[in-house]
């Protein structure tokens, strides 16, 4: 093999020079910043503020670029440490009473603690302003570090970052391992790029870190692998999850998941004084995938203040038939008595939380004050909203497609206020989407995705939706969950089980307050339900019945009504009023719009009840998309396979397999001496390379070459040297070296002759 040659097959070039390795360490160092300042970019898209975290993310970036070349580094700090101090004090300014929460350092020490044992960002109040002020400190000190040669020092910086997060529980799997792998890619590669490491220094790195990322999420102890899954599996990620347990173990934060089941366990009995829905929770900040409950408890101290205008007092007593963590009331819980209320608290939305889970047998009373109104008072109740309410009640994520929006504009196109829009969207999904438990979660923003992809799900995804277009319309709305009334057993008592948990929506109306809305179809839910304890009872499972709820529903005894007694219409409508609105006899909505699409799929009581789905074009089914953090996993997968392909020699020897193989169609000079080229090679593997000066006859003689290797060697002189060679020369030099080829790889070489 000539010298040129063997140096183009051999020879690695050096593009890893000091410019690249440096680059490398930059760009990990950009990786490292960037997963820190994905979480803050969520919040702000969240709770509001991304633009202004723009431009304050810009500015950091732009001061330390500047800075770097002459600042000191004791001096960046104090820049740093003003930044956060700047950030620290317009989050203050923002929040309500924010500077008296700075002369109590006992409430400053624990709102620090509760943020690094797991409270997420998004559950404090104006979390925008927070993350537009958290940001640009640790984004300006990680770049000028990363900029100034000091690795380690940014690699600290920018991880002390992303670890705050990872203690907040808002940093993701992906989030987590893009920024260990930019911690780590900062350090190595700026150790490299200082000590002139040579390129498959920087393959091994690359390698390593692939690996880390790739390898990470098969462990269990990633942190947030267990409830963000990089890689799901199953149809949803709801698993076997029940309804009651997505709804009513999440505490502050509620996820959607996909896929889940129904418990028809006895969970708790009511003596009531008339039915309701029995409400455990409210949530007013939507994330596009779950939702939060922002702001701070307080402990019960004896009263909650009422709704404003005319109620109805319901007195409730509840029994726990098993251990239950909520607090179930009546909406809206004005007193608490029983052992329980010595230690229970107050949310920010007014729910009930007990201090200690009950046990069976453990109860527990409340006076509510329900809303008593008519539809026609809630038309009328007009739109003098406070600018707090309206701030709080109405934000969506920032990212919800324009699409919402202009279908609840269309929806609702004939109604002329609150109240019809509310009834008008709470018919509209209850009307034309199907009832089940059996769905995929999508990506993105749910209640985009139920609205225009899915065409069946169950409270969760209802109750989300509505919310989401009600806001769309800036009309005030919150996401609740709690228990339906459940099997009544006797004139003032309620036997409610797993399955009654639901989810539902509540709007809000001036000199009113919140009132329930309820867009799940009622027909196929109850029949899941009752299939739920059918089954539950033929199969013999304990705690599914108490209080003769075995002898099946108990009903009134029916009463004639009175000649000349009160007109229907306007009975159906006082009754709607009175019981929150939701799923009773028509009240002239339906005339309000005129035009309810049918359901698209026919979906009997059935199907819905067992949650069959059904596929509208009879295709099946069809693949999964992959999500944008799968798409990220195997590209650093990709690049981890290509950089160790590169270690391991692979893609040079199997460029050299094919160079031996198949010789060019040239002319018969050129032909003659690509096969010597190859011979040599062949030779140089087996024995040794020919030396400099060394002349093809004489290499071939010192190796001792057979007779085909000589013919070759003779053929390739006079090629050489007589500058010329005729096609059959050509063509014979080209099947011996063939089969001197075939011979080196005897099962390949078997293969080609057969």
């Amino acid at each position: 093999m000539s010298t040129t040659a063997r140096s183009t097959l051999t020879d690695r070039s050096s593009w890893f020079a000091g410019g690249a390795r440096r680059g490398l360490a930059l760009g990990a160092a950009g990786l490292l910043i960037a997963s820190f300042l994905t979480v803050c970019f969520h919040v702000t898209d969240v709770a509001g503020g991304s633009d202004r975290l723009v431009l304050f993310v810009v500015a950091g970036f732009v001061a330390a670029t500047l800075l770097a070349r002459f600042l000191p580094a004791v001096l960046a700090l104090v820049i740093a440490a003003a930044l956060f101090a700047v950030g620290l004090w317009s989050y203050v300014l923002a929040v309500p009473n924010g500077e008296l929460l700075l002369r109590s350092l006992g409430a400053v020490r624990a709102d620090v603690l509760a943020l690094l044992t797991g409270l997420s960002i998004l559950q404090i109040t104006e979390a925008g302003i927070w993350a537009a002020g958290f940001a640009p400190a640790p984004v300006f000190l990680t770049w000028y570090f990363a900029l100034r040669r000091r690795y380690v020092a940014a690699a600290v910086v920018g991880g002390a970052a992303l670890g705050f997060f990872v203690l907040t529980g808002d940093a993701g799997v992906l989030v987590v391992l893009a920024g260990v792998a930019g911690a780590a890619g900062v350090v190595g590669f700026g150790e490299l790029e200082r000590y002139e490491g040579r390129s498959g220094h920087v393959e091994v790195l690359v390698i390593v870190l692939a690996a880390m990322i790739v390898l990470a999420p098969l462990v269990s102890i990633v942190p947030g692998g267990a409830s963000d899954p990089l890689v799901p599996s199953g149809g949803g990620s709801g698993g076997a999850s029940t309804v009651e347990g997505s709804l009513l173990a999440a505490d502050d934060q509620v996820g959607i998941q996909g896929s889940i089941s129904l418990s028809p366990e006895v969970r708790f009995t009511v003596e009531s004084s008339e039915g309701s829905y029995w409400r455990a929770a409210a949530y007013d900040r939507y994330t596009g995938g779950s939702w939060v409950r922002t702001g701070d408890t307080r402990p019960y101290d004896g009263s909650i203040a009422g709704p404003p205008g005319n109620t109805t007092t319901v007195e409730q007593t509840f029994t726990a038939e098993t251990s239950i963590g909520v607090m179930p009331a009546a909406w809206k819980p004005t007193q608490v008595s029983g052992d329980s209320a010595d230690d229970a608290s107050v949310t920010n939305l007014d729910g009930l939380q007990p201090g200690n889970a009950f046990e069976s047998g453990d109860s527990y009373s409340v006076v509510s004050q329900q809303p008593t109104t008519t539809p026609d008072e809630l038309r009328t109740a007009g739109q003098n909203y406070s600018e707090d309410l309206l701030e709080r009640y109405t934000n969506l994520p920032g990212s919800t497609p324009d699409r919402v929006e202009r279908r609840t504009d269309r929806i609702t196109a004939n109604a002329d206020n609150p109240y019809d829009t509310a009834r008008t969207v709470e018919r509209w999904l209850e009307r034309t989407k199907g009832y089940s438990l059996n769905v995929s979660r999508p990506d993105g923003n749910i209640g985009d995705a139920f609205l225009f992809e899915m065409e069946r799900g169950y409270c969760v995804y209802f109750a989300t939706t509505m919310v989401t277009m009600l806001r769309s319309q800036d009309i005030p709305a919150r996401f609740v969950t709690g228990y339906t009334e459940g099997q009544r057993v006797a004139e003032d008592e309620w036997v409610v089980r797993g399955y009654d948990s639901h989810a539902w929506v509540e709007v809000y109306f001036p000199d009113v307050g919140w009132v329930r809305f309820d867009p799940t179809p009622g027909g196929p839910r109850t029949a899941t339900e009752d299939t739920s304890l059918e089954d539950a009872r033929a199969n013999n499972t304990t705690d599914v019945d108490t209080s003769g709820s075995a002898d099946g529903e108990w009903t009134p005894t029916p009463t004639a009504t009175p000649i000349g007694g009160e007109n229907d219409s306007e009975a159906a409508d006082a009754a709607d009023g009175q019981r929150g609105l939701q799923g009773v006899a028509e009240d002239g909505a339906a005339a309000v719009n005129g035009t309810i699409t049918p359901p698209p799929v026919a979906q009997s009581g059935a199907s819905a009840a067992n949650g069959t789905p059904t596929n509208a074009s009879g295709s099946g089914p069809s693949l999964p998309s992959p999500t944008r953090e799968q798409w990220a996993f195997g590209l650093v997968a990709l690049a981890g396979l290509a950089a160790g392909v590169r270690r391991s020699d692979a893609a040079e020897r199997t460029y050299r397999e094919l160079w031996l193989r198949y010789l060019p169609d040239d002319s018969p000079t050129a032909e003659v001496e690509a096969a010597f080229e190859r011979l040599e090679y062949l030779l140089g593997q087996r024995y040794r390379t020919r030396r400099s000066g060394e002349t093809p006859r004489e290499y071939l003689a010192a190796v001792g070459a057979d007779d085909r290797a000589a013919r070759v060697g003779e053929l390739f002189e006079h090629a050489r040297y007589a500058g010329s060679a005729t096609q059959a020369e050509a063509d014979e030099a080209a099947e011996l070296v063939r089969a001197l080829v075939g011979e080196r790889t005897p099962v390949l070489g078997r293969f080609r002759r057969s």
